[in-house]
């Protein structure tokens, strides 16, 4: 655990706040914004139409052999480049991107590919982001690197709709469920990635197995972002690291526009990010996934 380590180096007068919002967070379910609560509330409809099919075809899918992204990072690193996750996006709440059908999504994600992101992150939530499976299974057939899939997971049921290299699960979404759909994840041969907003979260998070970690800038709470996110909890993963002797993979993920800002939460501790908005919104996909990926050709300059 983190807090023992961390905690000593904190002013005591915030411990009890920490606790009191760790009780107050599990009382009222995170206590999200009205939007976020709405999008589970669709989550949980398409959840129960779930539970009424069985498709034994799709759980054969999962058998799959499971791209590694660890790896893909890793050797990122080494050749000096930004390991960028480049999403697939057609939107966000109340704000439309682009129409991206499932030939789009392939289109988009080999130019994605072939200007050097180290994995393809594909929207599935259908009626607030406009994403869907079938964005996803065109993607993950038409290039080599890892996919991973991005939605609300909330029940294991979800875990059988179909194959990706990695789920994203939202600790803040999933509380004390996060440990057991971590677990779930990697028996039905997917790489986790768990995504947290604050230091609760995070001490929920290397609790479990899960060797990736996003750092969301954006609260769920507010829906606001501030970048400063990573720079506070990148330094505590990677110190927790150091005194456990273990090893996590940091991906920040939200508000991220510019090399700039891509320096800004490497040189904090982040391993990869994950960019979605402003490489849809550019339009040249190929262009701006590559300036991205060759960000530190520009420091190197300057």
């Amino acid at each position: 655990m983190i807090n023992q380590k961390i905690i000593q180096s904190d002013v005591l007068k915030y411990i009890d706040i920490y606790v009191l919002l760790y009780t107050l967070k599990n009382k009222c379910g995170y206590c999200m914004h009205s939007i976020i609560n709405e999008i589970i509330s669709s989550t949980e409809k398409r959840v129960q139409q779930l539970e009424m099919e069985t498709n034994p075809e799709k759980k054969d899918i999962m058998r799959e052999e499971k791209r590694d992204i660890i790896a893909a990072i890793k050797e990122k690193g080494l050749q000096k480049k930004v390991a960028v996750i480049a999403e697939v996006k057609p939107a966000s709440p109340g704000k439309k991107l682009m129409d991206i059908q499932p030939y789009d999504a392939a289109r988009i994600a080999k130019e994605m590919e072939r200007a050097g992101a180290v994995a393809v992150s594909v929207l599935t939530e259908p009626e607030f982001f406009h994403g869907s499976l079938n964005n996803l299974e065109s993607v993950r057939k038409n290039v080599t690197i890892p996919i991973l899939r991005k939605d609300f997971i909330i029940n294991k049921l979800q875990l059988d709709e179909t194959r990706s290299d990695l789920i994203l699960l939202i600790a803040g979404i999933l509380g004390e469920e996060l440990d057991h759909m971590v677990n779930l994840s990697f028996n039905k041969g997917f790489e986790p990635l768990v995504e947290i907003h604050d230091r609760i979260e995070l001490e929920r998070a290397l609790r479990t197995k899960a060797k990736l970690i996003g750092i969301n800038n954006r609260d769920l709470r507010t829906l606001e972002i501030d970048l400063d996110t990573t720079l506070k909890l990148a330094p505590l993963i990677k110190e927790f690291d150091l005194n456990n002797s273990s090893e996590h993979i940091i991906i920040s993920e939200s508000g991220l526009h510019s090399r700039q800002d891509i320096k800004k939460v490497i040189d904090a501790g982040a391993d990869a990010v994950l960019v979605g908005t402003s490489i849809i919104k550019d339009g040249d996909i190929y262009t701006k996934t590559k300036e991205l990926v060759d960000t530190f050709d520009e420091f190197e300059m300057d």
